[in-house]
């Protein structure tokens, strides 16, 4: 699969300014290589349709951006252009257009323009700063002919506008990512949790990602063959990515890292890039046994780029994939309770947490019994890292689509609940009342992803790319 992130970039002029107005083109053109040469520094594969100013300059760059299978194209508006130039060029490649009004400086200088004295001058001069002028005319005609774009606006130096470009790319990795994903789902769903039932075919459809369903018999036959020393290797790898807390009897600890050993063989052999899962077991049973020690190597493969959820969670596994691929982490979560005193949400899941964003070392605990599932075992406690979170669910609806719920917070210091489960506090602007209506009313799953920092912009312009709503409360 190959693996470089193509973007296409073109400029748009008016060829009759150019017998006009001597040096304009070379200026222009001049803008649109600054340009490039700064979107190449986003480990993207440029390909330039340079200056498009003719209907036959438009279908060639349509034809080019075609041939070289671009993900996302950038329109530089470079001076004023007519409309019928730029929509041969995007509308039979079906992929969303970043329309770059970037104009060479924040104002021009009025004294020394006024000052220049010839008007073709002044003239040549305003037209190498006009980029607005085009911009409405192409939304309409983009809009009319069901376009999909997004401006971008500013000056060639404006690191905000710049920022917003690099969102855009980074959106077009993740895209690229959940395409050649491979999405491991074992077991089956928890009996009686509606909400979590999904559609495969839809989560293929949108994200493009492959399923690949995998029997317990596979895990099994994979923790058959490990050896001592590869369980020596593994628990070695948990001392140092735990706290093992001293009560961790060592034959809990030898089991969840020989169970440990087989998640990464069972991850290897089948090339999975994230994984959901569910099982049961009869009690007392072998399977039962295996699925009550995978909590310490789940929690392993989700903080190494291989998110796991529990209870056969579909499309929370999608949302952990898609927040590791931004590398804001992505650790599986639900509403744990409210704290009216405090203003936060309590929010966390038992199982599988991200500890590559753990504020401090996340603890192995042992536990006697899991809630609401069979056997005993290891599991984890950590809060997520204090400061900026995100919240990210793929919300199924009842005609089958798929959209994205976001809301930005903020992971804060304080107690938490100490009963080996991941729990962290939250904080959002709209309030603890607010937040859990808003959010409830959008109709997601009872999980979620949550993530480090404030990707927001970043995950409304993947909803973008893939062409599904997103929908943000906070």
């Amino acid at each position: 699969m190959d693996q470089v992130i193509r973007v296409g970039l073109f400029g748009i002029g008016l060829s009759t300014y150019w017998g006009q107005f001597e040096g304009l083109l070379p200026r222009l053109e001049g803008y649109q290589r600054r340009i490039g040469e700064r979107i190449a520094q986003q480990q993207v594969q440029v390909v330039n349709a340079g200056m498009v100013d003719t209907i036959e300059k438009a279908h060639e760059a349509a034809s080019l951006f075609r041939r070289e299978e671009v993900s996302l194209v950038f329109l530089y508006v470079s001076t004023y252009a007519l409309s019928a130039t730029v929509l041969p060029v995007v509308q039979q490649l079906q992929k969303p257009v970043v329309v770059l009004n970037l104009q060479p400086d924040n104002a021009i200088d009025y004294t020394w323009f006024n000052q220049l004295g010839d008007r073709g001058m002044m003239t040549g001069e305003w037209l190498a700063n006009c980029q607005a002028c085009a911009v409405p005319e192409i939304a309409n005609v983009f809009r009319r002919a069901g376009i999909a774009f997004h401006p971008v606006t500013g000056t060639l130096n404006d690191e905000e506008a710049w920022s917003e470009v690099s969102d855009w790319i980074a959106a077009a990795w993740v895209a690229r990512g959940m395409a050649v994903n491979r999405v491991g789902v074992m077991g089956h769903y928890y009996n009686g949790m509606l909400d979590i039932y999904s559609d495969l075919t839809t989560q293929s459809a949108v994200f493009g990602s492959y399923i690949q369903h995998l029997e317990m018999c596979d895990l099994k036959a994979l923790r058959d063959t490990v050896t001592p020393e590869e369980i020596s290797q593994k628990v070695a790898q948990i001392r140092l990515e735990f706290e093992v807390m001293p009560d961790c009897d060592e034959t809990e600890v030898l089991r969840a890292a020989r169970t440990a050993v087989a998640l990464d063989k069972l991850v290897t052999q089948f090339r999975l890039g994230s994984l959901c899962y569910y099982y049961e077991g009869t009690p007392d049973g072998e399977y039962e046994d295996i699925i009550a020690s995978v909590i310490a190597g789940n929690s392993m493969l989700t903080a190494h780029n291989v998110p796991v959820a529990g209870e056969y969670e579909i499309k929370n596994v999608q949302a952990m994939k898609i927040m590791d691929l931004f590398g804001a982490g992505g650790s599986f979560t639900e509403f744990y309770g409210m704290d009216f005193n405090d203003g936060i949400v309590l929010m966390g899941h038992d199982g599988p947490g991200h500890l590559a964003i753990a504020e401090g070392r996340p603890l192995l605990k042992p536990l006697g019994v899991y809630h609401g599932k069979p056997g005993k075992g290891l599991s984890v406690e950590m809060q997520v890292k204090h400061g900026k979170v995100t919240l990210l669910s793929v919300v199924e609806d009842k005609d089958a689509g798929l959209r994205l719920l976001v809301a930005e917070g903020e992971s804060v210091p304080g107690p938490i609940l100490q009963i080996g489960n991941t729990n962290s506090r939250y904080r959002f602007s709209l309030g603890v009342k607010e937040f859990v209506n808003r959010w409830s009313s959008e109709g997601p799953a009872h999980h979620c992803a949550i993530g480090i920092g404030h990707i927001a912009g970043k995950l409304e312009k993947l909803g973008a790319l893939l062409q599904i709503p997103v929908v943000r409360i906070c």
